[in-house]
């Protein structure tokens, strides 16, 4: 209960006396409205709101409206402008807590009109030229008042978006000020669905997506930014390949960290579009990682195919998308072929890519730093219990490359684990991948010491050497 026992019937008399007011609103019409504003924070008060009393709120919205109308295209009437916008201000915030979580109050406000004109005083406050606080205050509280009429509510979003897309939206998103770029995105977030993320895929709407996915990058505190981008756009392979075309270097990385986060924390599987879609790119952009043997670690390009990397190890751990990754005809042989060149790189000369060890626990700080050791992993996960693809790295000289990399190695931590990972699935239940690293051993350039240190031991039987694994696997 409001402060002094006031009721919703006695303020409802007041804001009716105010609505029927033929000019200007008097001054102590703001005291009113903040009062109601106070009352509907209770959820028995806005259960009890009567449509005659969201009439009469919207007949002062209307009125203000009109009045800001004015202001703007006659100079002589801008002294009172601020008095206007507090009034506005107050009325959002009176809508805004009278819908919150109040599915009756929400469906009244729609039926009556309220959506449509709070959307066309949320486009006229746009085009409004002014620096007063007031006008940026009632620009938010519109924005939050919309937010508030849709969460729950599929009709008021149906009827938002019928009004607001794309023209507000755009126009939100591209704002200086971080709250109305905040509030904005609340609102998108609530009326987006599949079909409507679709939607965002065509050429003109595009921008929306762009203008998200920059501002969630720019200004990473805005969550709901975030949850646009994680929870709808990249359900919609179709639409991440149209941004992916369009978002500069420093922005793909973005995106693709986002990616990778939700992978490693919600375990979420991004499909075979979207996985074999990231393959192509990879193979296409991966050579780019060389340039870091010879400039300055901030090459953009280059940190796109690290991540790209990166998302292709997570992508090859789950069952779901391992099968269609194994299956890129050129994805192996291009990881197969990187591994050789960035390892006869670190070799020429010493750069990030050369074997170091030392005994101090020095971090290093680069971000190619794991890159041997995550191809490693790719292609032990390619090769997992599937025959084609053990044949092909022995077809291409892998198997000596990959053990060529066990020992260890600070610019790649857990090369070694990674190496036994991958010989193991290069060999399970395949005689000549074993047979192979066996003779190896015969001849040489495969020692005991080495495959000890990949947990391997060779044993003969029948004249026939084979290979087994004397400790667990890494998990993938």
């Amino acid at each position: 209960m409001a402060a002094g026992g006031e009721t919703l019937p006695g303020l409802a008399a007041e804001l009716r006396r105010f609505a029927s007011e033929p000019a200007i609103l008097p001054d102590d019409g703001l005291a009113t409205l903040k009062r109601a504003t106070s009352l509907f924070r209770e959820a028995a008060v806005r259960e009890t709101a009567t449509e005659s009393l969201f009439q009469d709120l919207l007949q002062i919205l209307e009125k203000v409206s009109r009045e800001i109308e004015v202001a703007r295209q006659d100079a002589s009437t801008l002294a009172h402008l601020d008095s206007r916008l507090q009034l506005l201000s107050e009325c959002f915030r009176c809508l805004r807590n009278a819908c919150a979580q109040c599915a009756n109050s929400q469906n009244v406000m729609r039926s009556l009109g309220l959506i449509d004109a709070s959307i066309h005083v949320i486009q006229l406050l746009q085009k409004l030229e002014s620096d007063l606080e007031s006008h940026l205050i009632a620009f938010r509280c519109g924005l939050q008042f919309l937010g508030n009429i849709a969460t729950g509510n599929r009709d008021s979003q149906n009827s938002i978006w019928k009004l607001a897309f794309p023209s507000l939206f755009l126009n939100c998103l591209n704002h200086q000020d971080e709250k109305i770029i905040d509030y904005c995105s609340m609102v998108l977030f609530t009326c987006l669905n599949p079909e409507r993320t679709k939607q965002l895929q065509e050429q003109n709407n595009l921008k929306i997506a762009l203008r998200v996915l920059r501002a969630s990058r720019r200004c990473p505190e805005l969550e709901w930014m975030t949850l646009i981008v994680t929870s709808h756009l990249l359900k919609c392979p179709e639409l991440v390949k149209d941004l992916y075309a369009k978002l500069s270097d420093p922005e793909r990385t973005f995106l693709l960290e986002l990616i990778l986060s939700e992978m490693k924390g919600s375990s979420v599987l991004i499909g075979e579009e979207m996985a074999t879609f990231l393959a192509a790119s990879f193979e296409e952009k991966c050579r780019s990682v060389l340039r870091l043997v010879s400039t300055t670690n901030d090459d953009e390009e280059a940190l796109v195919a690290i991540r790209l990397l990166d998302v292709l190890c997570e992508a090859t751990s789950n069952p779901g998308e391992l099968q269609p990754l194994q299956a890129c005809p050129d994805l192996l042989e291009v990881a197969i072929s990187l591994l050789k060149l960035v390892h006869l790189a670190g070799k020429q000369t010493t750069n990030i890519f050369t074997i170091t060890y030392s005994t101090e626990q020095e971090e290093i700080s680069h971000p190619a730093v794991g890159f041997k050791s995550h191809l490693i992993r790719l292609i032990g996960n390619l090769c997992y219990r599937n025959k084609g693809n053990q044949d092909k790295v022995y077809e291409l000289n892998g198997i000596p490359l990959i053990l060529d990399n066990c020992s260890i190695d600070d610019n790649n931590p857990f090369i070694n684990q990674w190496a036994v990972y991958a010989i193991h699935n290069l060999t399970e239940e395949n005689e000549r991948n074993q047979e192979f690293i066996a003779r190896m051993e015969q001849q040489g350039p495969a020692d005991n010491p080495v495959l000890e240190s990949l947990g391997l031991k060779i044993e003969s039987k029948d004249q026939k050497l084979t290979l087994k694994s004397v400790k667990q696997m890494p998990d993938p």
